[in-house]
């Protein structure tokens, strides 16, 4: 018994001595800075808020069933929205998760962006009591409906591209999205995850898919803003005790294991229980999460977007920063390699005979001194290109195309204008073929080309669509054969720029199919890199069976004196 008091005794000396310490060196040392708390309450401005919906989103805003709309402008948020029939090309029409590729990442996104970002009206029946304060909709809320809750594939599948709506697909187009929200850190992003439905089918699916979105879509891409959130709408209307909210001073989300519709009407629609369920939830959250961006956002668009961020899978175009064109001129060839690249390269089919050489060159030009060479013999069925690439991705979107001046030194020579896409380490391919004429060997032919003229190759995915200036990782121009047949001559390049004009056009005539020889078109950069200026860029020319009549090329001629 005494041992034991003694060993308690002497315990609590230890005790008492540890905690005298601890007081002690809280009085020298300095107090920790604790981070800012979150804070649930209203924005101090009236801020416009846009939401991409369809007719889950119109009862969730309607005053009498959800009454999102009113609590929405209850928080100092003027509230506007789309729905179907919204927007250039009735883009409001389409809102699957497949279609958010097409809003935010297509061709035609700018246009719907501008659209979007200054949409003011109503599509749906709510009260909006606040008057606009003027600008630009800050926030932009999407949400696909409840179909998109069956997603095939299995839970666990890791991103992958695809044309159905696949666990892997799904991942796939989410990290895509990130290219653009990475460029736009004055706006917030609201991701509304799509509402369950009964039938278990797909359900775990579903369930993991959101719970991804949640916790690991931008932890996985190491994204480094504020202006993206999720708000689990799917997950709150699977049971009374499931939640997404800001709650007792911190963000819950919580699932007790269901993953299905516990609040159906006649059909799959939540009804209006578990519609009012989400907006009481919803509304502290937004504000937490708009509290949380606005503490680093920009007022305006970024000149230039930020470093690069990695992507978690390889076959996933990266987030890269996004260079905006502050010039016209892309190479005048007059000396030092165009900003962001390596200059020009030479790459060609080294598995035979093929070579090639190109860089610029003085005593031919179009204008100034010098030019681009291109010094070729590719043997028949094989290739070479003259390639720029870029260390970043380029936005070109607000020009039309592309302009610059060719001259040959003989006729019937086949070419192509290359233009890149895709991510940095996986380019995908963009071609028109120009065959060189007379009026070329004479003197030099302007030409410009539209982007939409620039089709992707006929070998890779989505062949035959255009290509997509906002998002360019190089320029080339490549070399092929007809069948059996050699293509050896030289070419220059000169004042090669972005075209933001109209000019009048004459028709230019496309060239004959060539055979496809996919297996030289490189994975990544990387390769080309590793195997040097022999390395295999494929010229994009390989195939062209993507070439339609009907394209235009505006010519301006100058000869030789």
């Amino acid at each position: 018994m005494e041992k034991c008091y003694y060993n308690n005794h002497l315990s609590r000396v230890v005790l008492n001595i540890a905690l005298l310490l601890i007081l002690f060196l809280g009085v020298l040392l300095p107090t920790p800075i604790r981070a800012q708390e979150d804070d649930p309450n209203p924005p101090g401005k009236v801020v416009k808020l846009i939401f991409i919906h369809h007719s889950t989103g119109e009862n969730w805003l309607n005053d009498g069933y959800g009454g999102l709309g009113i609590a929405l402008g209850q928080n100092n948020y003027f509230v506007s929205d789309t729905n179907y029939g919204w927007g250039p090309d009735a883009i409001g029409d389409r809102t699957d998760i497949i279609n958010w590729t097409e809003w935010f990442r297509g061709t035609e996104s700018p246009r719907y962006m501008d659209a979007l970002y200054n949409e003011s009206g109503q599509y749906s029946p709510y009260t909006r009591s606040l008057s606009d304060p003027g600008g630009e909709n800050e926030i932009i809320m999407f949400k696909s409906c409840f179909p998109n809750s069956e997603i095939e594939g299995n839970p666990d599948d890791p991103p992958a591209p695809g044309d159905s709506l696949t666990v892997g697909n799904a991942k796939y187009i989410y990290n895509d999205l990130l290219n653009y929200f990475i460029t736009r850190p004055d706006k917030l992003f609201v991701v509304i995850t799509a509402p369950p439905v009964q039938d278990p089918t797909y359900a775990a699916n579903a369930l993991a898919f959101n719970t991804w979105l949640v916790y690991d879509w931008l932890a996985e891409n190491n994204y480094p803003y504020a202006n993206v959130v999720v708000f689990d709408f799917y997950n709150i209307l699977t049971h009374p005790d499931n939640h997404h909210r800001f709650w007792d001073g911190e963000t819950e989300h919580s699932n007790n294991g269901r993953n299905t519709l516990f609040y159906p009407s006649d059909d799959d629609h939540p009804n209006q229980t578990g519609s009012r369920k989400a907006t009481s939830e919803f509304m502290p959250l937004l504000n937490v999460f708009y509290h949380r961006w606005k503490m680093e956002a920009p007022t305006q668009p970024p000149a230039q977007a930020t470093p690069e961020v990695p992507m978690v899978s390889e076959t996933q175009p990266p987030i890269s920063q996004v260079i905006p064109a502050d010039s016209d001129l892309i190479d005048n060839f007059e000396g030092g390699n165009p900003p962001d690249s390596d200059g020009w390269q030479p790459y060609w089919d080294e598995s035979t005979q093929t070579v090639i050489s190109c860089g610029s060159e003085t005593g031919t030009a179009y204008s100034g001194n010098a030019a681009l060479h291109i010094n070729f013999n590719v043997q028949a069925d094989s290739w070479a290109t003259c390639a720029l690439l870029y260390q970043t991705a380029h936005d070109w979107h607000t020009s039309q195309g592309l302009s610059f001046y060719v001259h040959a030194n003989q006729p019937a020579l086949i070419f192509d204008v290359n233009a890149y896409g895709g991510a940095i380490g996986d380019l995908t391919t963009y071609l028109f073929k120009v065959e060189t004429t007379q009026e070329m060997v004479d003197g030099w032919v302007g030409m410009e080309l539209t982007w939409d003229m620039l089709l992707r190759a006929d070998w890779e995915e989505n062949a035959g669509t255009p290509f997509d200036p906002s998002h360019a990782t190089g320029i080339a121009i490549g070399f092929d054969t007809y069948p059996d047949t050699p293509n050896i001559g030289e070419i220059w390049i000169d004042d090669l720029q972005l075209m933001r004009f109209s000019a009048p056009v004459v028709e230019a005539t496309a060239l004959p199919t060539i055979a496809s020889e996919a297996e030289f078109l490189p994975t990544s950069t990387q390769e080309i890199e590793q195997e040097g200026k022999s390395g295999r860029l494929c010229p994009g020319s390989v195939a062209l069976g993507c070439l339609v009549l009907g394209f235009s090329i505006y010519v301006k001629r100058q000869r030789f004196n």
